[in-house]
């Protein structure tokens, strides 16, 4: 692919206050992924944004994210004229530097053969990304621009022959007769999605993302108990995400839609729903709420530790300061055993996580890059090596095994200590969030903000923290117009 054609990136540097107006448009997400060839009329408001690259006619798109490895890499042809057009900060662009048939790459780029390429490119656990370098690296079949023609124009016109086929009633010849094949299921949705789970998501994903499912089932009880599979439609299935809609923000409706949509998928392709009626899905949600802060500045974090009972048993006080100062997940931290420490080399090693949410015991971490070892400083090292004295060496530090953790618990006691420190109050994980925001401000590279807090791909790090960068950029700004007018 890097040989025919080149890569451009998405929109950047934007928040939510950005979008929902403006002259200008963006391409979703969802809009990529369902069409071979890019929906026109589904487009967004932005505003225009000069710095930003615009899409023209004949740019392929692909999705860079998604839950399953099954889903990365779709890929949407672009077939507008319209100035002000952007693509959405969830896909990559793709613009072929030689000529080719627009319909033939369309389906080409979906066809079992490379979608099997760009799947094996899918790294992650829970969260599933693919390298746009690696993509570049992609065979694919380029037959001369006449072939290209002639196989375009043929997948459009049985897609086209499929389309109709699909509008009408389905018949079949019985006896010398025509007869209604009744292709509608008395199967309840929610019913064929708890059997759909079982089979397909028992065993494959973690038990954090298997929660994520079965709240999603519960939901399905709860606001469409009588829907049937037969009556599954683009009309019913729209009624049902709007009514999740109702007590739901955009992004987490977003993930409820596309947790339903692999089932719905396999429920058309074992012929038990007509069509798929996911297919220009509308995703709605409530007025997001105010955002508590997610972090605090240097002074708050020294105001905080301050109040901390720092004794000399362990208690829930060493764990906040511990992961202030490492950044650590708060499944990690309660993994932590004194054989994890190597105070010789000022070293924390990060292999496991507690299951606080289950029967507890140890588990995997969340992702291959979690697994990392992060430095501690001096001070930490000298306390935690007093601090650990006499644990057994495979036993967590902050867990009595018999006893139920919560993360409740500790987000209590860190809500005291911010009330007391008369500081805006933050979670136990917006202390991960304070860790990696102060290592950005003190000028410490986004690479190795990433492999400190063990995130899977520098992209990550880049959305998670992107108004600090954001607020970084315009400090450069800053310090090279004040370099350049010093030069005369």
């Amino acid at each position: 692919m890097g040989e025919v054609g080149e890569t451009f990136t998405s929109l950047s540097g934007k928040s939510k206050e950005d979008f929902g107006h403006g002259d200008a448009k963006f391409i979703p997400y969802i809009n990529v992924y369902s069409n071979p060839i890019t929906d026109i009329n589904k487009l967004d408001n932005i505003e225009i944004d000069p710095k930003q690259n615009e899409v023209k006619y004949g740019d392929v798109f692909f999705t860079t994210s998604s839950e399953t490895p099954s889903e990365v890499g779709m890929s949407s042809v672009w077939l507008g004229n319209s100035a002000n057009i952007y693509l959405n900060s969830f896909c990559f662009g793709y613009r072929p530097t030689e000529k080719f048939d627009l319909y033939y790459l369309a389906f080409m780029f979906r066809s079992p053969i490379v979608r099997g390429k760009f799947i094996l490119l899918a790294q992650g656990i829970s969260r599933y990304n693919i390298s746009k370098k690696k993509a570049m690296e992609i065979e694919v079949p380029i037959p001369i621009i006449e072939e290209q023609r002639k196989v375009g124009a043929l997948l459009r016109h049985l897609d086209n022959l499929i389309t109709l086929h699909q509008r009408g009633l389905k018949y079949f010849k019985k006896g010398g007769f025509l007869m209604l094949n009744n292709l509608e299921s008395d199967e309840l949705f929610h019913v064929y999605y708890k059997r759909w789970i079982n089979l397909y998501k028992e065993g494959a994903i973690r038990s954090v993302t298997m929660s994520k499912y079965w709240m999603t089932h519960k939901w399905l009880i709860k606001i469409a108990p009588k829907l049937t599979l037969g009556a599954l439609n683009r009309l019913t299935y729209q009624q049902l995400l709007n009514e999740y809609a109702i007590d739901h923000e955009r992004q987490t409706t977003m993930d409820f839609h596309h947790q339903l949509k692999g089932a719905i998928l396999d429920a058309v392709d074992e012929g038990l729903v007509e069509r798929d009626p996911t297919r220009k899905a509308i995703i709605k949600g409530k007025t997001p709420r105010v955002k508590k802060p997610k972090y605090l500045n240097q002074f708050e974090l020294h105001t905080l530790i301050t109040q901390l009972d720092l004794s000399e048993d362990i208690n829930w006080d060493w764990f906040i300061l511990l992961v202030a100062k490492t950044g650590m997940r708060f499944s990690e931290a309660l993994a932590l055993t004194p054989d994890d420490f190597d105070f010789s080399h000022q070293m924390l090693s990060v292999n496991k996580t507690w299951d606080y949410k289950g029967k507890g015991g140890f588990l995997p971490t969340k992702n291959k890059s979690s697994v990392r070892k992060i430095q501690m400083d001096w001070q930490t090292v000298i306390q935690f090596s007093e601090l650990v004295k006499g644990v057994p060496e495979e036993q967590p530090i902050f867990v009595n095994i018999n006893q139920k953790i919560y993360n409740s618990t500790v987000n209590a006691r860190l809500a005291k200590l911010c009330a007391k420190s008369e500081i805006p109050t933050i979670s136990i994980h917006g202390l991960r969030h304070t860790h990696a925001s102060l290592l950005l401000f003190a000028g410490v590279s986004i690479a190795s903000v990433a492999r400190r807090l063990g995130h899977a791909s520098m992209t990550t790090t880049q959305k998670t923290y992107l108004h600090i960068i954001q607020e970084l950029e315009n400090q450069d700004v800053d310090l090279v117009m004040r370099s350049l007018s010093g030069l005369s």
